[in-house]
């Protein structure tokens, strides 16, 4: 029997040292989001939102689910970093450098691209409804199965990304620039402006994609597929 309970306080006492542990490994990361912005730093989960961080350096920070909506990242270094499942709606990323970032199932509906460097990005999943990407450098990036409804693309360099799978109903890539390949693999292009682009290098599309799509008599399509007799053209 002593042994007995000798086991059994040895294991409550197990118990409460995992569980000190526990409690102050999470006050560690909730003080984490008290960080000032830095390279490296790990603001995961934490809320941000409405701060002004032009210019902070993020590169290689972790950002995962954090809450940054009408935050300012005018002409951050988001160089490397992960911002997964963050919250980025109506914030501002103009001018920022992001080449090699995570934004992948990001909910950032109007978020702002504006003139930014996301090269070799990955958006997967996210959500990007109205984005604007004018004038962003995004050769490279990835697209896949995000919703892009609305979003803007015009002067944005677009060589070699992937909009496999994603919706890019009323999106405007017509002002948009690339050399060589571009996928659009099963990419919905319902009204999808188009206007002026040269496709012929394009990978995925299809004759149903085009005849969604908007274009006009400059717009160049892939060997096999037929410009349609009327472009139905979004007025709006």
């Amino acid at each position: 029997m002593k042994n007995l309970s000798r086991i059994a306080r040895l294991g409550l006492a197990v118990a409460l040292v995992g569980a000190a542990a526990a409690l102050s490994g999470s006050h560690v990361m909730a003080a984490d989001c008290h960080d000032r912005p830095n390279a490296g730093v790990d603001w995961s989960e934490c809320t941000k939102k409405n701060l002004m961080l032009e210019g902070s350096d993020f590169e290689k920070a972790s950002l995962a689910g954090t809450d940054l909506s009408q935050t300012s990242l005018k002409n951050a270094n988001l160089a490397s970093a992960n911002l997964e499942k963050a919250t980025l709606i109506r914030a501002w990323l103009e001018g920022a450098k992001a080449d090699g970032a995570r934004f992948d199932k990001i909910e950032a509906y109007r978020v702002v691209f504006q003139n930014a460097s996301a090269q070799r990005a990955s958006f997967i999943s996210a959500e990007l409804q109205r984005a604007d990407f004018t004038g962003a450098q995004l050769s490279g990036a990835n697209f896949e199965k995000a919703e892009l409804g609305r979003a803007t693309f015009e002067t944005a360099v677009l060589t070699g990304a992937r909009f496999a799978l994603a919706n890019l109903s009323r999106a405007d890539l017509s002002g948009a620039s690339f050399d060589g390949s571009i996928d659009f693999d099963r990419a919905f292009m319902f009204l999808t402006r188009i206007e002026g682009l040269d496709l012929s290098a394009a990978t995925g599309l299809q004759q149903s994609q085009i005849e969604l799509a908007c274009g006009d008599t400059s717009t160049k399509l892939p060997s096999g597929l037929t410009t349609p007799k009327n472009w139905p053209c979004a007025t709006d």
